[in-house]
């Protein structure tokens, strides 16, 4: 199924010329499904697959004019739910986007916050190596995001998100 989900998120946004920076968009993929891999410990083994499978997946509705089904048929219906939860609602700001029902969405589907706080991990992780001005707006969002998101099963990566944005350091853990 890993494979299959792959295969389908980057044709997706490879049919779609969708591009992370000037990287190909497999390129954020890859970084997602890396932070995903590192904190696999924290999901059953059982669903580990459907987390990666949708680590692969998570942006395909939000950015190639995908749909549930399009995903569901695709993949399977577990990645379909997760895959729409992560899908940010219309609007025409950051925050519209990003607003109390879509994150109502990810908290109510499950591992939709291991694989919202992969993309969250992955793309903070890109800004500090590019330097890139997204960082300083992920550092203002990041308490906002935790508390929001917060859930005790991904503490670590709760956790690792505070250090990565000098909210904490590593001593204190």
């Amino acid at each position: 199924m890993i494979n299959k989900s792959k295969d389908y998120a980057v044709k997706c946004h490879t049919d779609t010329c969708h591009y992370y920076d000037t990287n190909l968009y497999s390129y954020h993929l890859q970084m997602v499904v890396d932070v995903a891999n590192k904190f696999i410990h924290l999901i059953p083994e059982k669903d580990r697959d459907v987390v990666i499978s949708s680590a692969w997946c998570h942006d395909v509705i939000e950015d190639t004019r995908q749909t549930y089904n399009d995903v569901k048929n695709a993949t399977s219906l577990e990645v379909a739910e997760i895959v729409y939860a992560l899908t940010n609602e219309k609007g025409k700001t950051r925050k519209e986007r990003a607003n109390q029902k879509y994150y109502s969405g990810i908290r109510n589907t499950p591992y939709a916050t291991f694989v919202k706080l992969c993309d969250r991990i992955a793309n903070i992780q890109y800004s500090m190596s590019q330097r890139s001005k997204m960082l300083e707006m992920y550092r203002k969002e990041t308490p906002d995001f935790i508390n929001t998101l917060y859930d005790e099963k991904y503490d670590e990566m709760f956790e690792y998100l505070e250090i990565l944005v000098g909210i904490k350091s590593e001593e204190k853990i």
